[in-house]
């Protein structure tokens, strides 16, 4: 019999397809800008990526969610850092740059509402993690086919790494802790929320700002 957490899975795995069918058309010439631009918005995503995790460790009761929500809070802001140091290197000047200047991202919020273990880790580590990887496959290949070698490799090589670590968590957390049908339920109703944000949020980039190959957190 298929278990829970194997259908689930497979639930998250169609629906984050369909995001490849929310694109900008076929990348041509592209400016410096244009990276520029999407890793400032992966700056903001990392930050709040990391300030989640670290809302949720002190109302967390399972020590061993607790510090694996602690390495989470260390990986996101290694890879703020990372991306920082990328931009500096291309010699963007970001010393006016508040990632937070336009207050939390409406995903922050939604994450922050959830109360349960099975809850937080379903959206947050199970899926809005693999949304990660997604868009940092979607960026990758943007940068690759923009010919910028350089950060495509520091996404393959030093941030999606840790982002697989954090989906497996995910996967981890739910098959010890989602044991109950009404645990699965709370569980599968924190993960369709995000991904029904995560097509809006697609969506709103790809009309309002022509962005769809933005890297995730």
């Amino acid at each position: 019999m298929r278990s829970f957490v194997q259908d689930l899975e497979d639930y998250v795995d169609q629906k984050l397809s369909s995001l490849d069918l929310l694109k900008e058309p076929a990348i041509g010439s592209v400016d410096r800008s244009e990276i520029v631009r999407r890793l400032k918005i992966a700056l903001k995503n990392e930050l709040e990526a990391s300030e989640i995790a670290a809302l949720w460790m002190p109302t967390t009761l399972e020590t061993e969610v607790k510090l694996a929500l602690a390495r989470q809070v260390g990986d996101e802001a290694k890879h703020y850092r990372l991306i920082e140091q990328h931009l500096e290197y291309m010699g963007v000047d970001l010393r006016d740059f508040n990632p937070g200047a336009d207050g939390y991202g409406p995903m922050f919020q939604l994450l922050a509402g959830f109360q349960t273990t099975v809850e937080r880790i379903g959206a947050a580590q199970f899926t809005r993690e693999s949304l990660a990887l997604k868009k940092n496959e979607q960026f990758i290949e943007f940068c690759e086919a923009a010919g910028d070698h350089a950060t495509a490799a520091l996404y393959r090589e030093h941030i999606q790494p840790d982002e697989q670590w954090h989906v497996q968590l995910g996967r981890t957390v739910l098959e010890k802790y989602a044991n109950t049908p009404e645990l699965q339920l709370q569980a599968r109703r924190a993960v369709e929320a995000v991904l029904d944000l995560a097509i809006k949020i697609q969506n709103k980039q790809l009309k309002e700002m022509r962005v769809s190959h933005a890297p995730g957190c």
